[in-house]
């Protein structure tokens, strides 16, 4: 079974900026400002998002085209 993890439905805050090119601290600030979708979760690693609301809230704010 092939995985590619660059493409992984599901995100925490080290994968969100790395989607962005930002830092992992502002990802941090920013998840918790209002209008940033809710975690779909948390494990010991931290809170999860599924990728497709992340990057539909990104085209909805202008931050990804």
């Amino acid at each position: 079974m092939s995985t590619t993890l660059d493409r992984m439905d599901l995100v925490g805050t080290s994968e969100i900026a790395e989607m962005f090119g930002v830092s992992r601290q502002y990802i941090d600030r920013l998840t918790r400002l209002d209008g940033f979708p809710e975690p779909i979760g948390e494990i010991r690693a931290g809170r999860i998002w599924e990728r497709s609301t992340i990057e539909a809230w990104a085209r909805m704010t202008g931050r990804m085209s």
